[in-house]
């Protein structure tokens, strides 16, 4: 019966010692692709996690992240043996002496951030080069050569959370963003792109577009003429050879205004398809906040910016809290029907945005469930429905939230409002797209 255990555990701790092996000796190809830097306690043998190789992150036992910026490394990137190192999730080449065109770090799907700032990558970035990337959240390729269009693939990652192409040469058009809420930070500053910043950039300021003297609209201040949509002109350009390439004519106009109109169109179509089966999916997925009949007043959605906030004052601030407090408190035994704000950086915002809100469940903990809601300003908010806390009463449960809601760290997620009732507490703060801590850290 020993003879049978040991089999088992002979074979999975050979199999955990070669897998441990593989990473080192991939880590030992990919260092003889590079020239120069300070790898000397690269060993093979001496144990990349155990001995804390430079630049190496470690989850256990498996190379998680390689972090090699300002190591003055130059050469070529190894794609072949980086696809070996399976746990790898994050890759920093910022501040080094890499040339020519991008590396094939499109072969390695599972990454989540990719850190390529400060380098002399040039040339451009095929269209679909990130097609197949999913799962990134952080593309940083500023200050490079990169020329040529931004990829459309780029544009279209679902967990985008970080994108900075600044101090590039890219040229034509910025494609629309396809899920702008999940993007935080956001810089395509000093290139050469041209034409009307999409809609869907509004949240972000002006300094992340300047220095391209080709671009305009309502971000930027500046009124886009007619032939400021360089893609209208392409367009045409490419179904008719013959037309002129400046666009002039009336049938140049006329097909620019037909193809926006079809545009315009398109966009609007889409948008319903969204909203109708978001609205479905709220009424099963939500319902649990909608317990309750919403008879009192709610304060509507208010999401300033930075400045405004700050520049609030501080009667406006008291009233705005008071008023929420008393919508809280109103209604006798019935409970509860609204939220008390207890941070409002990310403006103000009743229960019934957050009924309206698209929705989808994220999971249940040891204190209760967890709720996405993305409200029709683009805030995203997680909401908590806490049940292990009855026991706490109002005043002291207020004083906490409060108290919580004055926190400031980077690393820690404020409270933003709360609901409570007698059988079950509702906390609402930020929503941190989906990944665990490690990652977002790093």
């Amino acid at each position: 019966m020993a003879a049978v255990r040991f089999i088992p555990l002979f074979f999975i701790l050979f199999s955990t010692l070669c897998f441990s092996q593989s990473d080192e000796e991939a880590l030992i190809k990919l260092k003889k692709s590079f020239t120069g830097g300070n790898l000397d306690n690269w060993v093979l043998g001496s144990g990349a996690c155990e001995k804390r190789w430079v630049g190496v992150m470690c989850s256990g036992d498996n190379v998680t992240g390689l972090h090699l910026a300002d190591m003055q490394l130059t050469g070529e990137v190894d794609i072949q043996a980086l696809l070996q190192i399976r746990g790898l999730k994050a890759i920093s080449l910022i501040n080094n002496s890499f040339t020519g065109d991008i590396p094939d770090l499109h072969k390695l799907t599972n990454l989540r951030a990719i850190y390529l700032s400060k380098n002399k990558f040039s040339g451009s970035i095929p269209d679909n080069y990130f097609e197949k990337m999913g799962l990134l959240k952080k593309v940083w390729l500023d200050d490079n050569q990169f020329s040529g269009r931004i990829p459309d693939s780029l544009c279209r990652l679902p967990n985008l959370m970080e994108l900075h192409l600044e101090l590039n040469q890219f040229s034509g058009q910025i494609p629309p963003l396809k899920y702008p809420a999940m993007v935080r930070d956001l810089n395509f500053s000093k290139n050469n792109l041209e034409g009307e910043i999409p809609e869907v950039y509004m949240q972000f300021n002006a300094t992340s577009f300047e220095g391209n003297p080709g671009l305009c609209g309502s971000i930027l201040g500046k009124e886009c003429e007619n032939g400021d949509n360089k893609s209208g002109q392409k367009q045409e350009s490419a179904s008719s050879p013959s037309e002129g390439i400046d666009g002039s004519g009336s049938g140049s106009n006329s097909k620019v205004l037909a193809i926006s109109i079809g545009s315009v169109v398109a966009v609007v179509f889409l948008v319903i398809i969204v909203v109708l089966a978001r609205k479905r999916r709220r009424e099963d997925e939500f319902s649990i906040l909608s317990k309750e009949p919403f008879k009192e007043e709610v304060l509507p959605v208010k999401v300033p910016e930075a400045e405004s906030t700050t520049r609030r004052k501080p009667s406006e601030s008291s009233r705005r809290s008071r008023s929420s407090k008393k919508g809280s408190s109103h209604g006798g035994n019935s409970g509860v029907t609204d939220l008390v704000m207890v941070n409002e950086e990310k403006g103000q915002f009743g229960m019934q945005d957050l009924m309206k809100a698209a929705a989808e469940v994220l999971g249940n903990g040891g204190l209760g469930s967890a709720y996405k809601a993305v409200m029709s300003n683009g805030l995203a908010v997680v909401v908590k429905r806490m049940k292990e806390m009855n026991r706490l009463g109002k005043e002291e449960f207020d004083v906490e939230m409060r108290r919580l809601g004055k926190l400031r760290h980077p690393n820690i997620l404020t409270p933003l409002a709360y609901h409570f009732r007698r059988e079950e507490k509702l906390i609402v703060s930020e929503y941190m797209p989906k990944g665990s801590l490690l990652y977002v850290l790093h």
